[in-house]
């Protein structure tokens, strides 16, 4: 009876067994031809469904789940973007999918569906789909309106697509949906009015959009929601400054917007919240205290905004946190706040004592020293405090546990480091800039021991000496190399890259301006993308230096070799250079004309070889350089006419300076096409003819500065923001001043000391932006044009030494800006406007003409015993005129009209008479 049994229990195993295993990875048929249909019918160029062979399981197709009972497909997932062959599988319309009625999760990303104008269906064809996945699909419109009868939907992915319209009210109306994202997909406008019922619902991420509206309240309403990623969106207006009975939120991630509020107060209620990202908006106020209530928090980033107030030091409580970047704010106040209480450090000495990885402090208003705490940061791996005004000194125990530290960023600071000569930092850092420290005088020798350095800035420190030799070999491994500004001497050797850090690829950057060095210049290797060598004493020729390599391409694109004793001619070997943005051979001793192969410098967009000996044209394969933005010549012996092709190829010029040279002929007026111009240059020259009329074209003079892009914003154009910056000698007021942070907002037309004739074009006065001229020392006739009063920001203004005549213009009293006047010895007469600023000039401003009034001790000749007596004076007395004829014709009326009807009675008896017995017979109505 037992053996029966058992025999029995073992056949329904197998029976059972049979069962499975017909049902368990074979696909139901239907469902095989289904997806054989979407195979035929989609164009797949990369084979992405090549593994889909009919006569074989189906559950065994690559991107194919079916169930373990049944045998249904409950899942396909299809990559459809091959990003080798940058191309993928396209697949136009949906009607095979009905019969994958089971289906809980379609996930197509990378699929083209772009065809699939129905792709909504999908929802309504299967009842059971849970997550769809239609993300980097090419879709590209969206219903506004759309009814489906899916009740578990759960989660929806619509990124990276180009609807181009609203996000629709319906996306929120599956009552279990519980995810939605959007990311990238070009939604606009603002969100769909709410509430919506979605008491499941905890993530919507829904970054890089467009909806340029405000965030809606009923979103911060949602109970359950933990996770809220609505950055780079261009949302704008306030956080809303309520939410729900209970704040979930564990991610929160509004970066890269305009919201304007202060911090609200229920975030900081949000005890799970771990991901706080507010940077990039237009936030204020101050951080508040309540902010230690946070402490799940492991990352904050309020980077980039106008929050002000103290360091909120309770952050140093959180013992979690990894992350800090309070950067680019308005924070002041001492640094030390905020790591005096971190985590209650321990004693110096005894371990840890917090989790932060990165600290971003910089470009605050912070004063005062590091604490000997900053020491104690043994995790500390990224920490950036430059752009402060801290101030102190360091030693040796505030780096006491920094192990870990490998990017070290505090230059622009006062502080001082003041360590042992054998000091050895116990980190291994490849960052470590800290220009402006003391470090000196001696050369700082714990140097030696940073083997993993690979960016250094110890720029103006205070160094004097030689470099040791072990520096310059430790520099063949530095990719940004800064020791400008220090007093240094010796010779530059060459400079070598290691073999192990040429793979890892550039930039690679060595700033040595501004020190002592002497000798020739250095040979570099062809990889390094900027060399400044200026202000130097280098001397001997450049052919050695440019022409080494003649069979090989540089990749430099900043060369800056100015304020040397460079001598002899500039050699025509630069078709070896193709990537050079800047060339400044300025101030040197060099001579010869400018060789014809700079033509060859294509990217070229700032050329200055101003100060030295050169002679001769300018080569006509300069038209070449489009991309030129600044050209200066000045103070050299170069000669000819002005070529026509620098207004019409170099149509980019925003500086063009060509003064002391001895350049003559007319000036052409294809420079009026020149739209960008802001500094224009020509003084000390032999120029002769008119003015061109069409000055006015100079739209950035009208404007004030030229249109900047994102490309060429303040003319910054070195790898690192800030380190090499245009700038340009400019004379005004006098004098010559060196500009380059404001350099875009400065505008300039100078044209003095030619011989120039003719008048002063009219329309200059449209160049309302402009802020210095100059046409002094010419032979200009006519005019000042009356309306020069429309150029409120002139500051500086000079027409000495022409032969102007007329009135200086009464509308020049309304330029406030002014600074500098000078219109002495030409023959202008009369009276001198007055104003606040004309008076304080200097007598000598308006000499040497026929003028009257202050500040010239000559008296005009209506001013009787008042000397002081102006414009009001002048204006008064045409008013007192126009009330005299006022009286005299009042006089003469009065005669007429009497004499009109009195001569008639006296003259005329009939009239007499017949007006007497009117008289009588009024007189006896009235009384009677």
């Amino acid at each position: 009876m037992r053996g029966l049994y058992l025999v029995l229990v073992q056949f329904f195993f197998l029976t059972i067994t049979f069962k499975f295993s017909s049902c368990a990875g074979i696909c139901k048929e239907n469902e095989k031809r289904a997806l054989l249909m979407l195979k035929k019918e989609a164009n797949d160029p990369t084979n992405v469904l090549s593994t889909w062979i009919d006569g074989e399981d189906c559950c065994n197709w690559e991107g194919i789940l079916c169930h373990n009972v049944t045998g249904s497909v409950i899942e396909l997932s299809i990559n459809g973007w091959d990003y080798a062959e940058i191309k993928g599988l396209k697949i136009d319309n949906f009607h095979w999918l009905s019969s994958l009625e089971n289906l809980n999760r379609l996930d197509m990303s990378g699929v083209d569906l772009s065809e699939a104008t129905n792709w909504t269906e999908v929802i309504n064809m299967l009842p059971s789909l849970v997550n769809l996945r239609f993300s980097n699909c090419s879709l590209h419109s969206i219903p506004s309106l759309f009814d489906h009868n899916n009740s578990v939907l759960e989660n929806l992915d619509l990124s990276l697509n180009n609807f181009s319209s609203p996000i629709p009210g319906w996306v929120f109306s599956f009552s279990n949906l519980v995810s939605l994202e959007f990311i990238g997909s070009n939604f606009i406008a603002s969100f769909p009015k709410g509430p919506f019922n979605l008491t499941s619902f905890t993530t919507l991420s829904a970054s890089s959009n467009l909806f340029s509206s405000v965030l809606p309240q009923w979103l911060f309403d949602l109970n359950n929601l933990e996770y809220l990623d609505l950055s780079n969106s261009l949302l704008e207006g306030q956080i809303p400054s309520g939410v729900g009975h209970f704040c979930k939120l564990s991610y929160l991630n509004l970066a890269i917007n305009n919201l304007n509020s202060t911090i609200p107060n229920w975030l900081y209620g949000c005890k799970n919240l771990e991901t706080l990202n507010l940077r990039e908006n237009k936030l204020e106020g101050t951080v508040s205290d309540l902010i230690s209530n946070l402490t799940s928090l492991t990352s904050i980033d309020m980077s980039v905004n106008l929050l002000s107030g103290k360091l909120p030091s309770v952050i140093g409580k959180l013992g979690k946190l990894e992350d800090l970047d309070l950067s680019e704010n308005r924070f002041e106040g001492e640094v030390s706040e905020i790591f005096n209480t971190m985590n209650d450090c321990p004693p110096i000495g005894s371990g840890n004592c917090s989790s932060l990885r990165t600290l971003r402090l910089n470009d605050n208003k912070l004063v005062g020293n590091l604490p000997k705490s900053f020491g104690q940061l043994s995790n500390l791996q990224f920490c950036f405090m430059e752009n402060n005004k801290l101030e102190g000194v360091l030693t040796e125990d505030h780096f006491t546990n920094l192990t870990n530290l490998k990017f070290f960023q505090a230059s622009k600071s006062n502080l001082t480091l003041s360590v042992s000569s054998d000091w050895i930092p116990p980190f291994q850092a490849s960052d470590i800039l800290i220009g402006g420290w003391r470090l000196g005088p001696k050369f700082p020798l714990w140097i030696q021991s940073q083997q993993s350095i690979m960016n250094m800035d110890i720029s103006n420190a205070g160094i004097v000496g030689e470099v040791p030799t072990w520096f310059w070999n430790l520099s063949s491994q530095i990719r940004f190399l800064n020791i400008s500004h220090n007093q240094l001497i010796g010779e530059i050797p060459t400079f070598s890259i290691s073999s192990d850090s040429i793979g890892s690829g550039g930039p690679w950057l060595i700033y040595l301006n501004s020190n002592n060095f002497s000798g020739s210049l250095p040979h570099i290797p062809t990889m390094v993308t900027e060399l400044d060598l200026s202000n130097n004493s280098l001397s001997k020729g450049l052919t050695n230096f440019l022409c080494d390599k003649r069979n090989e391409s540089y990749m430099l694109t900043i060369l800056h070799l100015g304020g040397n004793h460079l001598s002899e001619e500039i050699p025509d070997c630069w078709m070896n250079w193709p990537e050079l943005e800047v060339l400044n051979l300025g101030e040197n001793k060099l001579s010869g004309g400018i060789p014809r192969s700079i033509g060859a410098l294509s990217k070229l967009k700032s050329l200055d070889l101003k100060r030295n000996r050169l002679s001769g044209p300018l080569p006509s394969s300069l038209n070449n350089c489009t991309n030129l933005w600044k050209i200066d010549l000045n103070e050299n012996e170069l000669d000819g006419n002005l070529p026509t092709w620098l207004g019409t190829k170099l149509s980019n010029l925003t500086v063009l300076s060509l003064r002391s040279n001895k350049f003559d002929g007319e000036l052409p007026p294809e420079f009026c096409q020149l739209s960008d111009l802001q500094i224009l240059d020509l003084a000390n020259n032999k120029l002769f003819g008119e003015i061109p009329m069409c000055v006015n074209n100079f739209t950035a003079m009208v404007n004030g500065r030229k249109v900047i892009t994102d490309a060429d914003e303040e003319m910054d154009y070195s790898y690192y923001v800030g380190v090499f910056r245009e700038s340009a000698r400019v004379a005004t007021k006098g004098n010559i001043y060196q500009y380059d942070t404001i350099l875009s907002l400065f505008t300039s037309m100078d044209l003095s000391n030619n011989n120039l004739s003719g008048n002063i074009p009219m329309n200059l006065t449209s160049l309302v932006g402009l802020r210095s001229l100059n046409f002094s020392n010419n032979h200009l006739i006519g005019s000042i044009p009356k309306d020069i009063g429309n150029m409120k920001v002139l500051e500086s203004l000079d027409l000495s030494n022409n032969q102007l005549s007329g009135e200086i213009p009464r509308s020049i009293s309304s330029l406030f800006s002014l600074s500098h006047l000078n219109v002495s010895h030409n023959n202008l007469s009369g009276r001198i406007p007055v104003s606040t600023q004309l008076q304080t000039f200097s007598s000598s401003s308006f000499s040497g003409n026929k003028l009257c009034g202050l500040p010239l001790s000559e008296r005009c000749s209506d001013e009787g015993e008042n000397p002081e007596v102006g414009n009001e004076e002048v204006d008064r007395s045409e008013d007192d005129n126009e009330v005299e004829w006022f009286y005299v014709s009042m006089a003469i009326g009065f005669i007429v009209t009497f004499w009109g009807v009195s001569a008639p009675l006296l003259f005329i008896r009939p009239w007499r008479h017949a007006y007497y017995r009117f008289l009588d017979r009024k007189w006896k109505s009235w009384h009677a």
